[in-house]
């Protein structure tokens, strides 16, 4: 996976370089990503050239792996809700059929406004791991999460930091549709999708408009396409050139690729001269299904809660930062920051580094609810004055604004006894059996205190009272 952040077409030069050399890097990378996914390594993969002319390929044809890819055969699991409330969750799965290297084209920018295109040949020529799903998936909610377990484990592998945004990750979505039991229709490709949404949007939005032309009596024609994100639809490229238009043919520069595993390697060889599939292995990282296990079990957290830790980034290591700095239980610290500090981010469109609440503070916060010295409502107050970002601690906005739990017990007897003697009718309710009124007395006890009585003793008060 590459993407290039440079000046379009900076490190071109005018002088061609055609000889070809495989990269190391690219090799074991793609042989970690395969045994990831859970394919076969191909001890012996070929490379091919696929020859077509389009602007951004200024060879006229493609390195790849057309006849014998590096992997084949695995699988890919993924999970994704099935309410808005990621209550239910469900674990599908999608056939990996292949990975295969190849090299890079360049990039065409479309300017529609001056109908004219722009070529960055920045990447030309770059190494390139392509996965190949089998079509397993039914809408774009699927491919979304599928794509996203497919960012997620190229990410903790390094072999990619798979920033879609930058194009260090693109998808090419291959869509088509057919009734129950019969063949694949015509598919189309939605070419170099660049964000989760857009490729959920996109793919929903081809099978909506493939199912209304068939409706209608038209055919779907093999052709490529594009998602335009203004206006929410997929728009006609190109027509797709059939296989025998490309004219595979072995890649004369480049001899076939040679893997090991620890049977097979011969003896007295240079060890950094090849690729050992067994010593790859034996270096995988936990996998993110892994991660999310462990974090259930060792914080007792809810598998959906575990999903929306890793989905985020930085989010996992933001959680345990704040569970090591705090006196509160894990099942409480991911309350707050689920539903208080993500709720935050992305309504200002924040990332968890871009966090101007950071684990430490959080933690002194919650410390002070968890010691109750403050109350929950009070807490939410300075969490509020901590996103302003002037520098204060937790402690000391407490202090500023006077947050502190009122210890004068006396003090909130009498409030409490003045909030029963101001609703005679709630105390009428409450004496026969109708308790769950009494949340209005510890609301406007709650109110009387501006959030410094503690909800727990107020409820004791207020009862011991309505007892009396």
């Amino acid at each position: 996976m590459y993407t290039c952040k440079h000046r379009s077409n900076q490190y071109v030069s005018d002088s061609v370089l055609t000889k070809h050399v495989i990269n190391r890097r690219c090799v074991e990378a793609a042989v970690m990503t395969g045994l990831a996914l859970n394919c076969s390594i191909n001890k012996r993969s070929l490379f091919d050239r696929k020859h077509y002319f389009y602007a951004d390929l200024p060879a006229g044809y493609q390195i790849t792996q057309q006849r014998v890819p590096i992997a084949v055969n695995g699988t890919l699991s993924y999970s994704l809700c099935t309410d808005h409330k990621m209550s239910q969750m469900v674990t599908k799965t999608v056939r990996i059929k292949q990975i295969q290297l190849e090299q890079d084209s360049g990039k065409s920018l479309h300017d529609d406004s001056r109908s004219q295109t722009l070529v960055d040949l920045n990447r030309a020529g770059v190494g390139l791991m392509e996965v190949v799903m089998e079509p397993d998936m039914c809408c774009g909610k699927e491919a979304a999460a599928a794509v996203r377990e497919l960012q997620l484990i190229l990410q903790t592998l390094g072999s990619s930091h798979a920033v879609m945004a930058e194009g260090q990750l693109r998808v090419d979505a291959n869509v088509s549709v057919h009734h129950p039991g019969e063949p694949y229709g015509v598919r189309t490709e939605v070419k170099n999708i660049n964000s989760l949404r857009f490729l959920a949007k996109a793919v929903d939005y081809e099978i909506q408009r493939q199912i209304e032309e068939l409706e209608n009596g038209g055919t779907i024609p093999n052709e490529t396409r594009a998602f335009d994100s203004k206006l929410g639809c997929t728009v006609p490229m190109r027509d797709k050139e059939g296989r025998q238009d490309y004219r595979f043919m072995p890649e004369p520069n480049l001899p076939p690729l040679i893997l090991y595993d620890t049977k097979s390697l011969p003896a007295n060889i240079n060890h950094q001269q090849v690729v050992n599939i067994d010593r790859i292995h034996e270096r995988l990282p936990d996998l993110p299904s892994v991660k999310r296990a462990k974090l259930v079990e060792q914080y007792g957290i809810l598998p959906e809660h575990s999903f929306t830790l890793l989905n985020e980034d930085g989010l996992t290591e933001f959680f345990e930062s704040v569970v090591k700095r705090t006196q509160m239980k894990p099942k409480k610290v991911i309350g707050w920051i689920l539903n208080d500090l993500l709720s935050y981010l992305n309504q200002h469109s924040l990332t968890v580094k871009e966090s101007p609440v950071n684990s430490s503070m959080l933690a002194d916060l919650l410390n002070l609810l968890e010691k109750k010295e403050i109350s929950s409502t009070a807490a939410k107050q300075v969490l509020g004055e901590l996103w302003k970002g002037e520098g204060k601690t937790p402690l000391e906005i407490v202090k500023e604004k006077k947050l502190e739990l009122i210890q004068d017990q006396e003090a909130l007897e009498q409030i409490c006894q003045a909030v029963i003697d101001g609703q005679k009718n709630e105390v009428m309710a409450i004496k026969a059996g109708n308790h769950k009124v009494l949340n209005k007395l510890i609301g406007l006890v709650q109110r009387k205190t501006q959030g410094r009585s503690n909800p727990v003793l107020v409820k004791q008060l207020l009862e011991k009272k309505l007892l009396e």
